[in-house]
């Protein structure tokens, strides 16, 4: 599903316009991207937990010339589903 599908999902369940639902759906994943980076988690209960979690420098190779090379640290953002989202997909 794109983002454009989601939108027209918000709008139609929710009596929005598209604009309105696009605005909406913008606010929630900049309200997510924010708690992540200052919190480091985000729970919406029944739906799941966002969290961020730090990934360790590492060593790696190159698949073509097979050199070692470094990979540095970063953080990544991690989603575990929640009981009710579990059951909606069964």
């Amino acid at each position: 599903m794109s983002k454009t599908e989601l939108v027209e999902i918000i709008a139609s369940k929710a009596g929005l316009t598209k604009a309105d639902a696009a605005r909406a759906l913008d606010a929630a994943i900049e309200g997510i991207t924010t708690g992540l980076k200052k919190e480091g988690k985000v729970a919406l209960v029944g739906f799941g937990t966002f969290s961020a979690k730090k990934r360790a420098a590492r060593e790696g190779i190159n698949p073509l010339t097979k050199a070692a090379i470094k990979i540095p640290a970063k953080t990544v953002a991690s989603f575990k589903a929640g009981s009710k989202l579990k059951d909606a997909l069964n």
